[in-house]
């Protein structure tokens, strides 16, 4: 019988820093894309968000849209955010 034995250091992928999305001057007459992840609770949160924009920054426009799975990427929902969106808020749950 053979015994296959695997180093468990590993080898880690090289892995290009980036920075982050420059900050909008203002959110006044934006489109605001409140993403939900599949997680407990983050519908909940960005239906709270969205209602907070509403009450207190009537001038921002909230969309609240859903990915169908975290990690994986959505061709077309990343697609429509680009197209339609000033920014995003993804939500990863509570």
């Amino acid at each position: 019988m053979a015994i296959s034995v695997h180093d468990p250091r590993g080898y880690p992928p090289k892995v290009e820093g980036r920075s982050l999305a420059p900050r909008l001057d203002t959110l006044d007459g934006k489109v605001l894309y409140l993403v939900i992840a599949p997680f407990d609770n983050t519908d909940a949160f960005m239906e709270r968000l969205a209602g907070w924009f509403a009450e207190h920054r009537p001038e921002v426009e909230t969309r609240i849209v859903a990915t169908e799975a975290f990690g994986q990427d959505s061709p077309a929902l990343r697609a429509e955010i680009e197209a339609s969106g000033d920014a995003a808020v993804v939500g990863l749950g509570l």
